[in-house]
């Protein structure tokens, strides 16, 4: 035992750790990293790139540093590694895309005690009763890491022998969208809500697929969906269910998949100490704030979900793309 007494050091880090975040959310609002893809620029060359007032883009500079997304020496800044591989725009592996959804997640997290306060998600999302242009606004927002995710999966898993796939609660399509243009002998379908449909084909007319995405109207948690698919996949939906709906969705999705099909779950997932990993841990606050029954799942849920639901082969794997997102993979029992 000892009566020292101790350092705010946690406490420190987290506060000033958010400066950090800030400084790489403004860098990427101001497309910061891209003009630095070709060398070392001075702030003045920096300046005239992203079309800002010279007087006060030092301090933002040096506060990228401090973040460890850019090097200085004798005045001149270079993006580092990994800022040059994810946050120049207009390549392959760019991340900027997420500046937008960080911008609405981190407003929504200061809500989180008046949330908690009252029992209400002060930042209720409500597709139902929103305007079209505000859900439309955010389905945009999320379209490129779907696509994203879509290209990551047809890179690591083999879908030679896929014809039908369903991208279920698919929103935008952007998982439809992906695979149809990594796959192209591949035909998918994209089942939302009514409410989400309408800017679902919007979309995929805009991405020059529309002959090979179908858009369903259906309600995955109230009933089967309609077709035979030999894949199923799902990005962010089963979080935003209760326990209950999550459990009947897969049940549903089950019975629309050829025996031994697969189906392949993008969520935040959790280790079943539910402390780990920190991104599905700490994407809890975004789902207290704008859900009544949403939260990330732990990988047992996830197991005990698709084996009553008849799958089999249960699998979690690592996605190495958007926002710390976990893989749980299942084969529907032949």
């Amino acid at each position: 035992m000892t009566n020292a007494t101790p350092r705010p050091d946690t406490i420190n880090a987290l506060r000033f750790g958010a400066d950090a975040s800030f400084a790489m959310l403004a860098g990427i609002q101001l497309d910061l990293f891209t003009p630095l893809q070709h060398g070392p620029m001075s702030t003045e060359q920096i300046a005239d790139a992203i079309g800002v007032v010279l007087t006060r883009l030092p301090l933002l500079l040096y506060a990228l540093v401090a973040a460890g997304l850019l090097t200085e020496e004798n005045g001149r800044f270079s993006n580092t590694l990994e800022a040059q591989h994810f946050l120049v725009k207009d390549t392959p592996s760019y991340m900027g895309n997420m500046q937008g959804q960080l911008a609405n997640q981190w407003r929504d997290k200061l809500k989180t005690a008046a949330s908690l306060r009252t029992g209400v998600p002060q930042a209720f999302r409500d597709f139902s009763g929103s305007p079209q242009e505000e859900v439309e606004a955010f389905l945009r927002r999320l379209h490129g890491s779907t696509v994203a995710a879509a290209y990551e999966l047809a890179d690591r898993y083999d879908f030679s022998s896929v014809t039908t796939l369903v991208d279920v609660g698919g929103g935008g399509g952007g998982l439809a969208i992906g695979f149809t243009k990594a796959c192209p002998h591949l035909q998918a379908t994209v089942i939302d809500l009514p409410e989400v449909t309408p800017i679902t084909q919007k979309i995929v007319d805009e991405e020059g697929v529309a002959d090979r995405v179908t858009i369903t109207s259906g309600d995955v948690v109230s009933g089967p969906i309609p077709g035979r698919y030999d894949v199923a996949v799902l990005r962010a939906l089963l979080q935003v269910l209760s326990s209950e709906e999550a459990r009947r969705a897969l049940q549903n999705i089950s019975t629309a998949l050829n025996p031994g099909g697969t189906i392949y779950i993008v969520n935040q997932i959790l280790d079943n100490s539910r402390t780990s990993p920190p991104e599905a841990v700490g994407f809890n606050l975004n789902f207290i704030n704008t859900y009544e029954a949403a939260e990330s799942y732990t990988e047992h849920e996830h197991r005990t979900w698709l084996s009553e639901a008849g799958f089999v082969d249960i699998e979690r794997a690592n996605f190495l793309l958007g926002g710390g997102y976990g893989l749980m993979t299942a084969r529907k029992r032949g």
